[in-house]
């Protein structure tokens, strides 16, 4: 590979970095440099070693050999304490927040710092003053627990601002952030390039490559195999690079034919966590062979819609009818067993158990049925048959189907979540942020399966804050505003200004 050259001194470098994991070589021989005030993307398929290099980078793994340099001087870094120390911060896919603590002990937890005697008011203060200058508000009282996904990433970031990072790691950052969001990002990480820090931006999205960075530096498979100037490359190009293949941006589809209707939700008022209405009498239906998408902030009430229609969260008044019988507040087994599948939008938490094998983690829908299960005893071969197959259908990057599933990458235990669900559905599919955290090629992938789906005659609701991906994949789009539907709209006729307005809060019948 070619060496490219620059004139200023790399404000870090890993040099030869090698990392093994059980069966696994997840870095191979890497080189990487960052220069001041640059901002650099790190690409990759799932799987080919980005968060696993960050993540030596950020001290919580050690390398098998290599080098780590900053501003030219060698340094160990045996912790994340050592890495902050150094000016290095990262936003992990998966959040390192304790979730029955507030924003302002999660932000200055292990802070040496701080005053004896905590002022949680002046800490507080201070993050209200970070917040409100780069336009990512979040309450400093508010418990963890009962934040949005897309609040809890925004912590993350307060987080690092105020511990004063010079070299930011983003894994993922804009996976739950709107695109307005993204924007505000961008804005953050270019004021802080303007500053001279820097930034490593590890994504899945061209077009934010294309936007954010300066450089690009593309892994397959745990090796470097290219280093390229942002503004000599190409979406295209750059999907070439990461997956072997042309990928297509654009899903072809035929239109839909709707039959029966199979969800029908009425008037659905709810709380969420805090004791407030989330959902504030929601009504709309779903039929057979069609995809309705529901686009929004993050917060706006989709995960507790999401929660309400597949029996984790409680309805207090209007009702939840699938397939014709009232299912309003049944047991999430009795949602399961009427052919309910669900793709949780935190995956970690609510998706897999991670000590349990890939193979028992995708039995966990199957596993009372034949043939995994006869006479009530279960099966292991005949489980460890059907992980095979579906790892293989799934394209799941495991060293085998006995492998933790909380040792594979991010993409691949998302891959490993839609496998089950999608073999599990019968009748809805309820997929929060399926494509979140995927690589370009298994996004197609994911974005066919839910089509595919339609096709057979399911019914899809899929919850997305990407709004060309709500666009191509869904037959209708709902839009949510705090709690309320603002309208919903055929997708072939919708754009992305119409949605954006209806997702701040402006009423369908306004914009006609």
């Amino acid at each position: 590979m070619e060496n490219v050259q620059k004139e200023s001194v790399p404000i870090l470098e890993m040099l030869g970095i090698t990392i093994r994991f059980p069966g696994v070589l997840a870095n191979d021989n890497v080189d990487l440099e960052l220069f001041p005030g640059e901002v650099l993307a790190l690409l990759g398929e799932n799987g080919a070693g980005k968060s696993t290099l960050m993540n030596v980078l950020a001290g919580l793994y050690r390398a098998d050999s290599g080098r780590i340099l900053i501003k030219g001087k060698e340094v160990e870094i045996n912790s994340p304490k050592d890495a902050m120390a150094l000016g290095i911060g990262m936003v992990h896919q998966n959040f390192k927040l304790v979730e029955t603590m507030t924003v302002a002990e999660n932000v200055i937890l292990g802070l040496d710092s701080e005053d004896f005697i905590l002022d949680l008011k002046k800490v507080g203060n201070r993050i209200r003053e970070i917040s409100d200058h780069y336009n990512l508000k979040v309450d400093p009282g508010a418990m963890i627990w009962q934040m949005s996904v897309g609040e809890q990433q925004r912590v993350e970031i307060l987080k690092l601002i105020y511990r004063g990072a010079e070299v930011l790691i983003l894994d993922e950052p804009t996976a739950v952030l709107t695109p307005q969001e993204a924007k505000d990002l961008n804005r953050i990480v270019k004021q802080m390039t303007s500053e001279g820090k820097s930034a490593i931006f590890i994504t899945h999205k061209m077009d934010e490559v294309m936007e954010f960075s300066d450089w690009v530096r593309v892994l397959q498979k745990g090796r470097l195999v290219s280093v390229v100037k942002t503004k000599d490359t190409s979406p295209k190009d750059l999907s070439r690079m990461m997956v072997g293949r042309e990928v297509l941006f654009r899903i072809e589809k035929e239109p839909s034919v709707p039959g029966e209707v199979v969800l029908k939700v009425e008037n659905v008022v709810a709380m969420n966590d805090k004791g407030l209405k989330a959902l504030k009498g929601i009504s709309f239906s779903i039929r057979k062979g069609e995809i309705l998408g529901i686009a929004g902030v993050a917060g706006n009430g989709q995960r507790e819609l999401t929660e309400v229609i597949t029996g984790l969260h409680k309805v207090v008044s209007g009702k939840i009818i699938i397939e014709n019988t009232d299912m309003t507040n049944k047991s999430p087994l009795e949602i399961i067993k009427s052919g309910v599948s669900h793709i949780p939008s935190d995956r970690v938490a609510m998706g897999i158990v991670g000590d349990m094998s890939v193979a028992n983690n995708l039995a966990m829908k199957e596993y009372r049925k034949e043939p995994l299960t006869k006479y009530g005893i279960l099966h292991p071969k005949r489980i460890f048959t059907m992980a095979k197959k579906m790892i293989t259908a799934f394209m799941i990057a495991t060293p085998s189907p006995l492998t933790n599933v909380k040792f594979l990458s991010g993409g691949n235990i998302q891959k490993t979540i839609l496998a089950r669900e999608i073999g599990a559905c019968s009748s809805l599919l309820v997929a929060a942020y399926p494509a979140r955290g995927l690589d370009v090629g298994a996004t197609e992938s994911v974005r066919n399966e839910m089509i595919a789906e339609r096709d057979n005659g399911r019914a899809v609701l899929l919850v997305s804050e990407d709004l060309d991906e709500l666009m191509s994949v869904s037959d209708r789009i709902a839009v949510m505003n705090g709690g309320h539907i603002m309208g919903i709209v055929d997708a072939d006729k919708s754009d992305i200004a119409g949605l954006g307005m209806m997702m701040a809060g402006v009423p369908l019948e306004e914009l006609k």
